[in-house]
């Protein structure tokens, strides 16, 4: 049996869904062969022009009761229509680990819309379900940010959920191009840079997507000690536990540094870095990325607060 394509839209309702479905199926690079199975898992105020599915061969089926969203459901639609591909406007208010698709549909993108707007009380108050949707998401798309102005934390709240995650910023105008470096806690041109708790964790985050901002640049924190197995000999990660949803969702966030006592160090010790930050070939990278190389490393006692969060 063939796989099936799926494209799987996340987001709460009224976050944008169904005017990203719309604007992608309208789209010229769309206009592929076969069909399309549209499965709706709820209705939102806006609606799918009939004429727009006809014309670009898509076929509409509603699912309203998670109960019904089951292996056996899907099979049945994808018999009756024999579409191509498949695409899903995911209900946000169902459990995403729960659901099962049938074994040959494979998950080509997973995409999240989300209503900047309403953002800080889903955050707040529906975080394991918005990091279900987030997690696995390869494009994260915050829309109606007009009037928004934190959108730097907006970008590390998603970050520290999923680091990978490329986050497009879109007003009525348009795409945002955020910037960010204005809202740094820390002085880019100073000749250490020290790293609070909340420097590190916005630090770390802001490294994934802004390697340049520091590179050949020295950086000072208090780390704990990790000494990966694989790793080779002169290189450890110094970094600190993040809360990155919540209690039970926890990661250690740290870059591999070269240090030539590093088998001196042991793990959970907690230290204090100085260190250069380099972009590197790194085999546990599996390609270039934030290399530091240690200045010093002097022991240290723990912080009050061990574990670092980005709520």
């Amino acid at each position: 049996m063939l796989m099936k394509p799926v494209y799987m839209i996340n987001g709460f309702l009224e976050s944008g869904k169904t005017e990203f479905i719309t604007y992608t199926l309208a789209q010229p690079y769309f206009q592929v062969r076969g069909k399309t199975l549209l499965i709706l898992c709820e209705e939102g105020e806006n609606e799918y022009d009939p004429e727009l599915l006809k014309a670009s061969r898509t076929e509409l089926e509603l699912i309203e009761d998670e109960e019904a969203f089951t292996a056996n459901k899907l099979i049945e639609l994808e018999k009756k229509y024999k579409p191509e591909r498949i695409i899903i406007e995911y209900n946000g208010m169902w459990n995403y680990k729960e659901m099962k698709l049938p074994w040959h549909w494979k998950i080509e993108q997973q995409i999240t819309t989300i209503d900047a707007s309403t953002f800080p009380m889903y955050f707040t108050n529906m975080k394991s379900l918005l990091a279900e949707q987030i997690r696995k998401s390869e494009l994260i798309i915050f829309n109606r940010c007009d009037g928004v102005e934190d959108l730097s934390s907006y970008k590390r709240n998603i970050k520290a959920i999923n680091p990978k995650a490329e986050i497009v910023f879109e007003d009525s105008n348009g795409e945002i191009n955020e910037i960010m470096e204005d809202d740094l806690p820390y002085d880019l041109k100073a000749p250490i840079i020290e790293l609070n708790n909340e420097g590190y964790g916005i630090w770390y985050l802001d490294s994934l997507d802004h390697l340049e901002r520091y590179e050949g640049k020295t950086i000072q924190f208090t780390a704990m000690v990790l000494k990966p197995k694989q790793f080779p000999k002169g290189y450890f990660v110094p970094g600190r536990m993040a809360m990155t949803c919540c209690a039970e969702d926890m990661a250690f966030l740290g870059f591999a540094c070269e240090y030539d006592k590093a088998d001196t160090l042991t793990d959970k010790q907690w230290v204090k870095v100085t260190a250069k930050v380099a972009k590197e070939y790194f085999a546990d990278y599996d390609g270039e990325g934030p290399v530091l190389h240690a200045v010093s490393v002097e022991q240290t006692k723990a912080p009050k607060e061990e574990v670092i969060s980005f709520t």
